[in-house]
């Protein structure tokens, strides 16, 4: 059985299936090798050409992060093993536009001894190379202090810094904290703005299907043609929060539904569940309790997006999490519910299968803007056959853009009524 990281890798090789470009860049990662060497742990990334680096820990879980500039993927599943050492999962993606990142899990505190790029030698080609060492909690959580100096520029340069001390992250910056506005507006002459957010994205992958293949890619091609099928109506404006195979915060989703005075806000995802026999779609409002155990899960996993992309999530996270719980407004969460209410027979009557049950309740973190009517549109079950051989279709992306766009037109047409 394929290891759940070659699965992963595949699953980048077959991203065209769905008519999506992998990351490309000048530079690219040929190989990866993870080996244990006594109490050191070593991570090698044969790379096309030397490139600037900077590497950096986070607590809760421990991880260590490697963030380069955007590069290509090339690697073959051929030579990877999943854990070496305290290393138990290797992630790698564009966190932002030039970013890639690399976000290794440990099972364990470590520190990093040593980071640095070797020149090609004897027939080999670059290398860019991780030594970690076993630590307590204590010295882990010492090494997340910011260095006294900024990196350095050089690569050489950086590894010495990254021996040192491991330098700060790569910043990912806070938006203000969206106020509550008022009900949605009903002039009949405005352009409705409806903003379409595909899950996970770059370095965070999504599910990982049966096949191989990512949730990521997939609700991106379906938040396309949702775009494409609401553009040929007219009368919307219509914002992606992501149009390429980048990583996007949960609360950047939020802002940009924010700051674009949105009138709905559309997430699009694909399940995974233990039990490959359960299948079919879903529609999910905000509610701080779940709807049922499973819902609950969902939203837990759902909310981990930000700590899958190594962002720290420090108290200001928690912070704004808890003002948007605070201030979500009754009045826009009814009105989530009555889009719901009308997406799911739209999506039946497109015959897409759907769960008992299909209009359910979480505690989404992506759903709390307080001042936009939001949902949670979740395809289907990734984890079963049926379900990927149907989302994986034209015929099942054409229908679910169709329906959608049809409970947007009735949505806003009895807003004005």
């Amino acid at each position: 059985m394929l290891s759940r990281l070659a699965v992963i890798i595949r699953g980048l090789l077959l991203a065209a299936a769905v008519g999506l470009p992998l990351t490309a860049g000048a530079a690219s990662v040929e190989n990866v090798r993870l080996g244990q060497h006594g109490e050191r742990t070593r991570i090698v990334l044969d790379i096309s050409e030397p490139v600037d680096f900077q590497v950096f820990s986070l607590a809760d879980p421990y991880r260590i992060v490697v963030d380069l500039p955007e590069m290509a993927w090339n690697a073959s599943s051929a030579s990877f093993q999943v854990r070496a050492g305290a290393i138990s999962g290797l992630r790698f993606g564009l966190f932002k536009p030039g970013n890639s990142r690399l976000v290794l899990d440990a099972s364990s505190p470590v520190l990093v001894d040593k980071a640095f790029l070797l020149a090609p030698n004897d027939g080999g080609g670059h290398r860019f190379v991780i030594d970690l060492v076993p630590t307590d909690r204590e010295s882990f959580l010492a090494s997340l202090r910011p260095p006294a100096s900024a990196p350095a520029e050089t690569p050489s340069a950086q590894a010495a810094a990254a021996t040192a001390s491991p330098p700060a992250p790569i910043p990912v910056a806070a938006p203000a904290v969206p106020m509550p506005g008022s009900k949605p507006k009903h002039a009949k002459d405005a352009r409705r703005v409806v903003v379409l957010d595909p899950g996970h994205g770059g370095v965070d992958p999504g599910t990982v299907a049966l096949s191989g293949r990512f949730e990521k890619h997939l609700v991106l091609s379906y938040a396309l043609e949702v775009r494409r099928q609401l553009q040929a109506r007219g009368g919307y404006t219509v914002i992606m929060t992501r149009e390429t195979d980048v990583f996007l915060p949960l609360r950047e989703r939020v802002r940009i539904a924010h700051e674009a005075a949105a009138d709905l806000f559309i997430s699009i995802h694909a399940d995974s569940i233990a039990d490959r026999g359960i299948r079919g779609g879903a529609v999910y409002t905000l509610s701080e309790k779940g709807s049922d155990a499973e819902a609950d899960a969902l939203a837990a996993r759902e909310n981990k997006s930000d700590l899958i992309a190594g962002v720290s999530l420090d108290k200001h996270d928690e912070e704004v999490v808890s003002i948007l719980i605070e201030l979500a407004q009754r009045e826009t969460m009814n009105y989530s519910v009555r889009f719901a209410n009308g997406l799911v027979p739209q999506l039946l009557r497109h015959q897409v299968p759907l769960r008992a049950n299909p209009h359910r309740f979480g505690a989404f973190a992506v759903l709390k803007a307080p001042d936009v009517p939001s949902v949670l549109v979740e395809l289907g079950y990734l984890t079963n056959k049926t379900d990927e051989r149907f989302l994986l279709s034209d015929q099942a992306r054409g229908a679910v853009a169709r329906a959608i766009a049809a409970a947007v037109d009735k949505y806003f047409a009895d807003l004005e009524s």
